[in-house]
């Protein structure tokens, strides 16, 4: 919707300056006094570009637009877009002809109509070419499960399987009692049954259960009430369900038809503010601390034999494997020692940490002291493996050990810092790490995040880094 507003206000700007001959500030300072179309006030002015603004974005919304991209085809989506740009631009001659602007040029109301059309089709275009670059490379997937092994389930996962730009990855089928199996299903694919169904969502890290087969309402009640819980999505095939689907629209996954029966909130536009802000921050970050990254990887170099940074597997967003990047604190044989100190072991449970690590170099020590070691994760922050704020990515060898209830840490994208880093970070206690998690996860807002990270400079500063 900002994006949408934001194109007018540039399509109208440039049509004005095209139309008006004249320049950026000329035509600021005209708009201001009153002079830039003659007899019509700034407020006027205003007040048109408000109501289009306004008449585009409600349009849109009504027509869908602003709902998952992967839903609609290119085609369908450019149709709509011209069709919403173009009833607002409707609304927008009418109000002219209410007012009685005579005088308003009609070539800037056209050009901009046109600006307008033409950049929100194009900047969507862009939008789903970059999306299904992402879907590639496996990222913001979303995870599915298929109760039901009969004709429609096996249907499914091919049609899903089939059109990769949906964005959908098959996690595997649901065993449905009296559900009849049509085909071979493959080794594996069948990951459990319905009484274990949010025990297999849990741990496949699941967004969206399809429901194929015919269910008693009793059952499938019972099932919205934990997909609720568990803020998983419910779909059915909509022939099957009867008065359960009353009122809610059609919607089509491909060309496969599905009634949403429940659907997560998703706080959109807390997220897309928390992702500006990572970008901001790591970008800020890095150009400021260029000189130090610099200084901090000569002496690394300098201080020890081996490689400046130290890379390793974390598990991060749904259990997503990433490269998270540190500068080396340790000798290059760490990992190989790692069997002879786990006896000098401080935390309980999953976590591994000593506070006089013999493997940690002389630099290495200041540096994890004051946290500088964790600089470089600014750049996984920039490729979205990251966030400045979250659970600190867990290894592999931490995730194995995990219980049910632990992965949903992994249900958020992983960060430099988080509420556990300063409010607990000397608390040998596993449990009180994984609660001040879920903690931040359940209470999660923009305030909170900043909160954080004005309290982790403090902690910086303090030293208190292992």
């Amino acid at each position: 919707m900002a994006l949408d507003a934001v194109t007018v206000l540039a399509a109208a700007v440039i049509a004005t300056l095209y139309k008006l001959h004249t320049g950026p500030v000329a035509g600021a300072e005209g708009l201001w006094n009153g002079t830039l179309i003659r007899s019509r006030s700034m407020g006027i002015l205003l007040a048109l570009l408000c109501g289009f603004i306004f008449s585009l974005v409600a349009t849109s919304r009504r027509m869908n637009l602003y709902f998952p991209t992967r839903l609609n085809s290119y085609l369908h989506e450019q149709r709509l877009s011209a069709q919403a740009c173009f009833t607002s631009g409707l609304l927008l001659t009418g109000a002219l002809y209410i007012i009685r602007a005579d005088d308003m040029p009609r070539t800037i109301v056209l050009v901009t109509l046109g600006l307008v059309t033409i950049a929100v089709g194009l900047r969507r275009l862009i939008y789903r070419l970059l999306m299904y670059r992402r879907f590639d490379r496996g990222l913001e997937t979303r995870n599915v499960l298929i109760v039901g092994t009969g004709y429609e389930g096996q249907a499914l996962r091919r049609h899903l399987d089939s059109i990769r730009h949906l964005g959908y990855t098959f996690k595997g089928f649901i065993e449905f009692p009296g559900s009849k199996r049509h085909f071979a299903v493959g080794a594996g694919d069948v990951v459990g049954s319905l009484e274990t169904l949010f025990q297999n969502a849990r741990q496949q890290f699941v967004d969206e259960i399809f429901f194929t087969t015919p269910c008693e309402r009793g059952t499938m009640k019972g099932v919205l009430e934990q997909a609720r819980a568990y803020g998983i999505d419910v779909r059915v095939v909509p022939e099957m369900y009867g008065s359960l689907g009353w009122n809610t629209p059609i919607e089509y996954i491909g060309h496969f038809p599905t009634i949403p029966l429940y659907r997560g909130h998703v706080p959109e536009v807390g997220l897309v503010l928390k992702r500006a802000l990572d970008i901001l921050l790591s970008s800020v970050a890095l150009i400021v601390l260029a000189p130090v990254l610099l200084a901090i990887a000569i002496a690394v170099k300098l201080d020890s034999p081996g490689p400046v940074f130290y890379f390793s597997e974390r598990f991060g967003k749904k259990g997503r494997v990433f490269r998270c990047v540190k500068f080396r604190t340790m000798v290059r044989d760490a990992e190989m020692r790692r069997a002879d100190v786990l006896h000098m072991n401080e935390r309980d449970g999953v976590l591994f940490k000593i506070s006089n690590d013999p493997r940690v170099t002389r630099l290495g020590r200041f540096l994890r002291k004051y946290s500088l070691d964790e600089l470089p994760q600014f750049f996984n922050v920039l490729r979205g493996d990251m966030s400045v704020v979250g659970p600190r990515p867990p290894l592999a060898s931490e995730v194995r050990e995990y219980k049910l209830d632990h992965l949903r840490r992994l249900d958020v994208t992983p960060g430099i810092t988080g509420l556990w880093q300063v409010q607990a970070r000397q608390n040998p206690s596993f449990d009180s790490y994984i609660s001040l998690d879920v903690a931040y996860i359940d209470n999660w807002t923009i305030w909170l995040d900043l909160k954080i990270i004005v309290r982790t400079i403090g902690v910086v500063f303090a030293g208190t880094g292992s």
